[in-house]
């Protein structure tokens, strides 16, 4: 297993950094809530429900809805981030790094699915500073897997005219696993991650692993 699939391996993302307990219960039920209903169909009262609180316990950690979606949207996408950077800085050759870049994304966002749908679904529910805040990490994530595909042109060994757009298919394709992703179904998240990263190197122009 390589570095970044070890970064991927859990169901995404734990939450160990959000304190005290009450918070992160919280948390996790306004991710149950988003998921399920959206974020301007869901209450604030429908989360503390979930949580087991009371719609006042929720203010004393979270001032808005907002917030919440803020800080699971931004603790994800660095979550995702770290995935991405630690594959594309890893050793090997571009083809490895990419697909191993592929192989963890598209795990990460089966295995966490319910989260991955709102972290990347739900941009537009932000306001202007902090859907800036997120902008700009999706851009980092951009480029992660855009230096990898810039380093393989170079090198000679993919074959893309358009670096940036198939940078933009890349991410596109694994981000999509979260929406369809049945937890039920006949693959696992290893099995979509193997077969993604070996559809994503045909795009390039590499021989598949």
């Amino acid at each position: 297993m390589s570095t970044a699939e070890e970064t991927a391996g859990a169901e995404m993302p734990p939450w160990a950094e959000v304190t005290p307990d009450a918070a992160r219960r919280l948390l996790v039920a306004a991710v149950e809530a988003f998921a399920e209903r959206g974020y301007h169909a869901t209450t604030t009262r429908d989360i503390a429900g979930r949580a087991g609180m009371s719609p006042a316990a929720l203010y004393i950690h979270y001032k808005t809805k907002e917030e919440l979606l803020h800080r699971i949207s931004r603790i994800g996408h660095e979550k995702a981030l770290e995935i991405l950077r630690t594959a594309a800085q890893g050793e090997g050759s571009a083809a490895e790094r990419l697909a191993d870049a592929v192989s963890s994304f598209v795990r990460w966002h089966a295995g966490g699915r319910t989260t991955a749908r709102v972290v990347q679904y739900e941009l537009d529910s932000l306001g202007p500073d902090a859907r800036a805040e997120i902008i700009a990490l999706r851009r980092q994530v951009d480029a992660e897997v855009r230096g990898i595909i810039q380093d393989g042109v170079a090198a000679g060994d993919f074959d893309v005219p358009d670096i940036p757009g198939t940078t933009l298919a890349v991410l596109s394709l694994c981000i999509d696993v979260a929406r369809w992703f049945n937890v039920n179904g006949t693959r696992t998240p290893e099995e979509v991650g193997t077969l993604y990263a070996d559809l994503v190197l045909r795009m390039v122009g590499a021989e598949p692993r």
